[in-house]
């Protein structure tokens, strides 16, 4: 089969790929991240490039008007190579990561904080799952010539009473050279088990003290964004934190487009090895950043909800998706991380996070961990918002959970101009009530290209209350705004007209947009209402609200409640916590304790499917209203639009 090259601009990157590839396959190859939401299937239009010269045949996609495509636009997974092709990538199309490593503001300053590491040495907690053991023998001799393996183990036994110990082959041969190496002065790098009757295991030897440098990474694998943190094991400390955007996202958005894509051919090992790749750019610029030593890396921490760990670990996530709804396993041994894939020293270990169920995986486990919810006299609600939505209710007594698919419309998927929070995102919007004129802010204060979702809720919750749209999400249609138009047949509102954008293109709100987020609110919404029902208790219970993942810390919480995104409570019982799954593998790296702790958790969480719990579709096609059929449930909002409606009519002089 012939060969043909496509090079890539502005990035100058080129492959070869065969004769009938299409150009989402070569961006994937050359290492060129695309917008690609719907795994390759023409149907959310992300992947826009601009052919500037060579040969392509595929579908014309109703996703590109007539305009666009004279232009020399394409969907990078239509579009098929016959021949040498120069792309463009233009701005909107464009995966960019910057904004994951930026420290922003979050909309409610107060978080949950995570338990102080003094605490852990106070109350006795302080259990590391990795300990390094400075010791100096005596040298063999004549009269006491035992194997060296025997030497340092009995040295431990007798000094520093080790019991029970294990050696791996590895740490075997690696013992004679680095016993000489500083005159039988050695670190013993020992892997302490959760459980007391376990034996602990030398994982690995260091010449000489090293007692002074002991790391952990703490690693969430999400289905959007992959973060990692190196921990310092003495002193408690991130000393560094980075994320990427998962390679997966272009194979498609949530986790059943992802399962679909792995029981293709070849499908499930493409994903695995997609997400090891990202992992390690991630573990890269963790060693890049930190100037740590690898071999002073003793384990890594994962936590990652059930399909993106079975992904990870290669296992079949076939019978995820399909009823009776089963993982292949709920747990995982400690494993060795070099035989995943992961650029990490031979002898570290990986700790993967438990999972409950499988669509309530070690993410949330982690998070309710991270949080301390599970130790909490408090009545708790936890919701860990993302592609999928996962929640969970109680206390240090009991606790209940489930999940929802919210589908992609908080990142950005499903939206015309959505995208994710990234530079150029517009974040937040007012408008005049008069004029209906909008004003608007972006990430990074640049000229606009899309909106994320945190900018979405805002804009359709400050649309429905100055009556912009209706409870159904439909444009008022005589508020004599050339904002508001009819296109394709389709109503719109103008956020930002083209000459202001960075696209080239106006920055519009569409209608088929605004029913997306209700749908995909309404299942948030009405996930946390069957859960409350199912355990016999109201919002009104409630003594705290935890909301988790970075796009829940962004949001704006009264606009939430306004579209009905969540149940209107007091703002005083939220907090915001950011990355609750990579919070609680950081702990979890710190001390056996929190994993002696998560494997007592996950037995006693109750899981509630809720596509076998008969309320949830009611609940739902309740909520898929602004903000709800029963205005009732949000008192505030109520109280609000009648003040509004009865200023109206004084106004008019009704």
């Amino acid at each position: 089969m012939s060969k043909h090259k496509v090079t890539f601009l502005p990035h100058n990157t080129a492959v070869e790929i065969d004769s009938g590839e299409t150009l989402i396959r070569a961006a994937m190859d050359a290492g060129v991240h695309v917008n690609a939401s719907c795994g390759g299937e023409g149907v959310c239009g992300k992947c826009r490039v601009i052919v500037e010269s060579g040969d392509i045949k595929g579908d014309v996609s109703s996703m590109l008007s007539k305009e666009d495509f004279e232009k020399g636009y394409r969907l990078a997974c239509l579009s098929k190579v016959e021949g040498d092709v120069v792309v463009r990538i233009p701005t909107e199309s464009v995966v960019d990561a910057s904004a994951l490593n930026t420290a922003g503001s979050p909309r409610k300053t107060a978080r949950i904080k995570e338990m102080d590491f003094n605490q852990l040495r106070e109350q006795g907690l302080f259990l590391p799952p990795m300990e390094k053991v400075y010791v100096e023998l005596e040298p063999p001799s004549a009269s006491d010539n035992i194997s060296d393996v025997t030497r340092l183990v009995t040295h431990l036994k007798l000094h520093h009473n080790e019991k029970k110990l294990q050696l791996t082959l590895p740490v075997i041969r690696k013992i004679p050279d680095v016993m000489r190496e500083k005159d039988f002065k050695i670190t013993a790098v020992i892997e302490r088990p959760v459980r007391d009757d376990s034996k602990s295991r030398i994982i690995n030897v260091q010449a000489g003290d090293t007692t002074d440098r002991n790391y952990a990474i703490a690693l969430d694998i999400g289905t959007t964004t992959i973060y990692g943190q190196l921990v310092n094991l003495i002193t408690g400390e991130a000393v560094a934190q980075y994320g990427e955007f998962n390679g997966q996202i272009s194979y498609g958005e949530d986790v059943i487009s992802r399962i679909m894509y792995a029981e293709k051919e070849g499908g499930l090992e493409r994903l695995r090895q997609v997400v090891v790749d990202t992992i390690n750019r991630v573990l890269d610029k963790l060693d890049k950043r930190s100037k740590v030593n690898p071999e002073d890396i003793n384990s890594i921490t994962i936590a990652g909800n059930t399909t993106m760990t079975q992904l990870f670990l290669g296992v079949n996530p076939r019978y995820i998706r399909r009823a009776p709804y089963v993982p292949a396993s709920t747990l995982y041994p400690p494993l060795n991380a070099e035989s995943l894939g992961l650029n990490l020293a031979p002898h570290v270990i990986a700790l993967v996070f438990p999972q409950v169920s499988s669509y309530v995986g070690g993410d949330i486990v982690s998070g309710v961990m991270g949080s301390g919810m599970y130790r909490s006299d408090k009545l708790t609600l936890y919701i860990d918002i993302g592609t999928n939505a996962e929640i969970v209710i109680g206390n240090k007594d009991w606790l209940a959970c489930t999940a929802c698919s919210a589908g992609p419309a908080f990142e950005g998927g499903g939206i015309k101009l959505g995208m994710r929070a990234s530079k150029g995102a517009i974040e937040d919007f007012s408008i005049d009530p008069v004029t209906y004129e909008p004003m608007i802010m972006t990430i990074g204060n640049v000229r606009p290209k899309g909106i994320c979702g945190s900018g979405l809720i805002t804009m359709v919750a400050t649309m429905f209350e100055t009556g912009v749209i209706d409870s159904r999400g439909k444009f008022n249609r005589d508020l004599g705004t050339s904002r508001i138009r009819k296109t394709d047949d389709i109503w719109e509102y103008v956020v930002t007209w083209a000459h202001e954008t960075q696209i080239d293109r106006d920055v519009v709100l569409t209608e088929p947009d605004i029913d997306n987020l209700i749908r995909a609110k309404g299942a948030v919404y009405s996930g946390c209402q069957t859960l409350l029902e199912e355990v016999g208790l109201t919002i009104q219970d409630i003594e705290q609200v935890i909301l988790a993942g970075g796009f829940g810390s962004y949001i704006d919480l009264d606009k939430a409640m306004t579209i009905g995104f969540l149940p209107e409570t007091d703002a005083d019982k939220v907090t915001f916590i950011g990355n609750g799954s990579l919070m609680g593998a950081k702990m979890s790296s710190l001390t056996n304790r929190l994993r002696n702790d998560v494997g007592e958790v996950t037995k006693t969480m109750t899981n509630f499917e809720l596509s076998e719990t008969p309320s949830y579709m009611d609940h739902y096609i309740a909520a898929l209203f602004l903000p709800h059929t029963d205005l009732n449930l949000f008192p505030r909002l109520k109280a609000r639009m009648d003040e509004r409606r009865a200023a109206r009519q004084q106004k008019q002089g009704i």
